[in-house]
């Protein structure tokens, strides 16, 4: 019924196009649609393209932040609404993230961020210079599924070790699943440190994010 609406919704996302976003949530709005629809039938059909082709190397870094601060934009606008419904937008998980003690590098923690939000992912963004011990209580006091690290030096790379190991004494493994990532992160570091898996870029975080769910049972 509001298939071309849905349609624009997703190609607005692509374009990165927040002003149309806006416009067309509002629209939707105007017209009786579940923001639920909206947002599940339109505009993350959009962000899974973006990041589908960004996968690819068709798309690129600034077609990736732009989609996802369009989702931002999108789910701004209908949020009212799905709060006076009632109705919520099923999460995915819950995620704690935030650069590790001693890095105050921020953009592409905050771009999974992002990314992991306009899917479906609770987000708890704790910033940068974020202590192991800091990690672990947000964990423990908001029930997190996943617990993400970024780190983009190699001297504050054994602060995700340090997260690991705070959270395995304090008997949250493996409940609680960690993944890692920043620039000087590899696979084979994930391994040694005992993490669960390791993202290259935001859209590997939340494929792996979301591959991490369903080891835990959850739906994909």
């Amino acid at each position: 019924m509001h298939e071309e609406l849905f349609a624009a919704m997703r190609q607005s996302v692509i374009d990165g196009d927040t002003d149309r976003v806006r416009q067309l949530a509002q629209q939707s709005l105007d017209l009786g649609v579940d923001p639920l629809d909206a947002i599940n039938l339109g505009f993350v059909r959009g962000v899974n393209y973006v990041g589908e082709q960004f996968g690819l190397g068709e798309m690129f870094l600034p077609d990736l932040v732009m989609g996802g601060e369009a989702m931002k934009a999108a789910v701004a606008v209908l949020e009212p609404e799905m709060t006076r419904r009632g109705s919520r937008r099923a999460s995915l998980g819950t995620v704690v993230l935030g650069t590790v003690k001693g890095d105050i590098h921020e953009i592409g923690k905050t771009l999974v961020q992002t990314m992991l939000t306009a899917t479906g992912f609770l987000v708890h963004d704790l910033g940068v210079d974020v202590p192991a011990e800091t990690f672990v209580a947000r964990a423990r006091e908001v029930d997190a599924d996943i617990v993400g690290l970024s780190a983009l030096l190699t001297t504050t790379m054994p602060a995700q070790r340090l997260v690991v190991q705070a959270l395995e004494r304090e008997g949250l493994r493996p409940r609680v699943r960690v993944m890692v990532g920043g620039a000087p992160v590899t696979r084979e570091w994930a391994v040694e440190i005992g993490a669960d898996g390791y993202g290259e870029d935001a859209m590997a975080a939340v494929t792996l994010a979301r591959t991490l769910m369903v080891g835990k049972g959850a739906a994909p």
